[in-house]
């Protein structure tokens, strides 16, 4: 800890509703190499509870605000060596809450490029702008006395030492901290089509002519123009309304004491050409970090969403990842996860196989017992749908359950090394069903071993930074895995990476370990893994299971560091901690308060009761899958009106797309969410929700639905309405009650791809 943590600390503290202390606490632990799944679950006594999303958050906050420190200390110090570092300037600097301010003070100290205003001075030119800025006489006149060789004429010295001036104000920071503010306040963030790419870029014609606030451009919108931008459709500039503009320029002119008409038009020319440019890239990238920011928010939550979706369980399952021309890919798989048989089948084109699909397909459910279908919901998934519910109507009950699967990022784990290691004598090409089957089974355990950017549940995810990304993603996987709490003697290498304090070495050798010495009878034994010592059991044990083991507690989410205390409360039940868990009533007398001590408080106590009320208990929700309407397989089958049901497959700022068995999502705009206003689709939705909705309307041409979930008819405005062409020469200027209908034409396929594919 340095001498700014309690600043630090303070600032964090109102950023993320907690106290500067239990800041300083969990600074502390994070710094010692804790984890933020251990300090939320097992250190709630020192931190007061911050929970893994406020840890978060703190330690990205920390990240940045430790960083702006070392550049306050190396300003500091170079001013100093500059011999330029007056107590004011120190203040301020000192005082400074931002990059932004801290590099405005920086300015005039900083070592400078060769620029016009350096030539300008080398030319002899710094009397005449001293002199001009102070008012002393006619331009022309003065300008006369500095005519050189370097200088020809007039023009070249009121021009230098206009780029003289021009500097010196560009330096002032307190003019630009008015100037940024007066942006952030009044910016229009305006789009303009490049002449002649109206057709190359219909997809961005909403943006063709276009205006709104710059303060409240949605991320989907912002990222929507920049990729205009970067594929050469777009123009993006930001603009300011007249009033705006010269109060601007007055502010520029006071700052010059500007009093001729020289100065004047110089405060003019200095606004237009240097300030208005310098902060418009600042804040363009200003307006790219806030919109990855909530991308990268958006993603996040959909992926947890994901993985923590309800797991179908323990139970024999066929996986079929469907094809048209090279078939049908079909994997079973024991209850475990285990590969027990694979086949392609052919009931499509060009084969036509169908009897022979059948009889393939009846065959391995009988001979396996399989429980659950997967189907994954790519290509010709309706067509495999139907094919197996003629295979089930002719099986005897109880019939297996079959279940619509999302197969986003199965092709990448697939040819992934670590596929190829799990299964090194199965085809690429059969991977993937397994992939299928086993993500119902449970969700997390399989979509660990993808590439959280590859399971496609974000929008433009391609378009933001992808270290940022890659940090946030990380830690959801990270925090949902320890959320659930990993069998230690049936978990993958993958899975057991991304529990607390492990990662990919010491997983790979706990794996080794129980493949050489069979399962693990206690969570003790981990000590017995090569390089495991204490730090990582202590970080890591407590989110590890161990079913049927010695210690019954092991099977819980009790840390070993509690299990005396979860004996002290077992022992005044009356029973044994076995008896416990099986009828758990004779809890609901204890008080907590009479179980604290020194080393563990209240929040530590209720966590060991509520584990021994039900150990080892599962956070995720019960299974439950949609039931697509039969005879409802393409766009064309779709009416107005129709009233379906269907999973939500993404969230975005703008609304929920649903897969309702069409192999195209529609879109319920967040308008259409419900009968009330909602700001953020998420209070209403997550991914992986059964949600009814109802057919607005169907877009045929551009492969677009509209669906709503409100109880009465779409508004006129809603996602249903039509639009007339676009008109580039008439700008559109964004308010808050723009129509859904935006989000469903304006960012055309683009948004779709990248909302579904990235």
């Amino acid at each position: 800890m340095t001498d700014t943590a309690p600043l630090i600390a303070r600032q964090i503290a109102d950023e993320i509703g907690a106290k500067p202390a239990q800041v300083l606490a969990a600074v502390a632990l994070l710094d010692g190499g804790a984890t933020v799944p251990f300090v939320a679950r097992y250190r709630k006594e020192a931190t007061g509870g911050l929970d893994d999303t406020q840890l978060r958050n703190l330690s990205e906050r920390l990240g940045y605000l430790r960083e702006m420190e070392g550049r306050r200390a190396s300003i500091l110090e170079e001013i100093g060596k500059q011999g330029k570092l007056t107590p004011a300037l120190d203040g301020a600097i000192r005082a400074a809450t931002t990059k932004a301010q801290l590099e405005d003070l920086y300015l005039p100290y900083r070592p400078k490029r060769r620029t016009k205003a350096t030539i300008a001075r080398e030319n002899g030119l710094e009397p005449l702008a001293l002199a001009l800025r102070a008012g002393g006489g006619d331009p022309e006149a003065l300008a006369q006395g500095f005519i050189t060789e370097s200088v020809p004429d007039t023009r070249a010295a009121l021009d230098g030492a206009r780029e003289i001036i021009a500097e010196s104000v560009m330096e002032d920071a307190a003019l630009r901290g008015q100037l940024r503010r007066l942006m952030q306040a009044r910016a229009m963030l305006s789009a303009a089509v490049e002449p002649g790419k109206e057709q190359e870029g219909a997809k961005f014609s909403d943006y063709f002519a276009h205006d709104e606030p710059w303060a409240k451009a949605p991320s989907h919108r912002v990222l929507a123009m920049m990729r205009g931008r970067s594929e050469g459709v777009l123009n993006l500039d930001l603009t300011l309304p007249d009033d705006a503009a010269a109060q601007a320029e007055a502010a520029v002119s006071a700052a010059l004491g500007a009093g001729d008409p020289w100065l004047l038009k110089a405060a003019g020319w200095i606004w237009r050409v240097k300030l208005k440019l310098a902060l418009t890239l600042e804040l363009m990238t200003d307006l790219r970090e806030r919109a990855e920011a909530d991308a990268i928010a958006v993603f996040a939550r959909n992926l947890k969403d994901l993985l923590l979706a309800a797991p179908a369980g323990q139970r024999a399952a066929m996986g079929l990842d469907p094809g048209v021309r090279t078939g049908v890919k079909v994997a079973v798989v024991d209850a475990t996860g285990k590969v027990l048989e694979t086949a392609t089948v052919y009931p499509f084109a060009p084969r036509f196989d169908v009897a022979g699909a059948k009889v393939t397909l009846a065959g391995l459910l009988r001979k396996h017992g399989v429980e659950l279908i997967a189907i994954g919901n790519g290509t010709a998934s309706r067509e495999t749908d139907a094919l197996v519910a003629d295979i089930l109507a002719q099986l005897p009950a109880p019939k297996p359950q079959k279940v619509t699967v999302s197969e986003a990022g199965a092709s990448v784990y697939s040819a992934s090394e670590l596929a190829a290691r799990e299964f090194p004598g199965l085809d690429v090409s059969l991977r993937g069903a397994v992939s299928i089957a086993r993500r119902l089974q449970d969700p997390l355990a399989e979509l660990v071993k993808i590439e959280p950017k590859a399971i496609g549940v974000g929008q433009y995810q391609h378009d933001v930074n992808q270290s940022a990304l890659g940090r946030s993603l990380d830690g959801v996987v990270e925090d949902a895995v320890n959320a659930v709490g990993v069998e230690l003697n049936t978990a993958s290498a993958p899975l057991l990476a991304r529990v607390s304090g492990l990662g990919g070495t010491l997983a790979e050798a706990i794996v080794a370990h129980r493949d050489a010495h069979g399962p693990f009878a206690s969570r003790k034994e981990l000590l017995k893994v090569a390089r495991l010592g204490p730090r990582a059991f202590e970080q890591a044990a407590g989110f590890l299971r161990i079913q049927g083991g010695a210690e019954p507690l092991d099977a819980s989410g009790v840390h070993p560091e509690a299990y005396a205390l979860a004996r002290r409360i077992v022992t005044a039940t009356g029973r044994d901690v076995a008896a416990l868990m099986r009828a758990p009533d004779a809890l609901r007398g204890l008080d907590p308060r009479d179980f604290t001590d020194e080393s563990f408080g209240l929040p530590t106590v209720q966590d060991i009761l509520r584990e021994l009320e039900k150990p080892g208990r599962d956070p995720r929700p019960a299974f439950r899958t949609a039931s697509f309407a039969e005879g409802v397989n393409t766009l064309s089958d779709l009416k107005p009106g129709m009233s379906l049901e269907g999973t939500v497959t993404n969230v975005a700022a703008f609304g929920a797309f649903v897969d309702i068995g069409v192999h195209q999502d529609g879109l319920v705009h967040v308008s259409q969410l419900a009968d009330r206003f909602i700001k953020d689709p998420h209070e209403v939705v997550k991914a992986g929700d059964v949600v009814r909705v109802r057919v607005v309307e169907v877009d045929m041409a551009r492969k677009r639905i509209a669906l709503t979930m409100r109880s009465d008819q779409p508004a006129a405005q809603g996602a249903g309405e039509k639009r007339g062409p676009a008109k580039p020469a008439q700008r559109q200027p964004h308010t808050t009650a723009k129509p859904a209908r935006e989000e469903l034409g304006g960012l055309g396929a683009a948004l779709r791809d990248a909302m579904r594919k990235g």
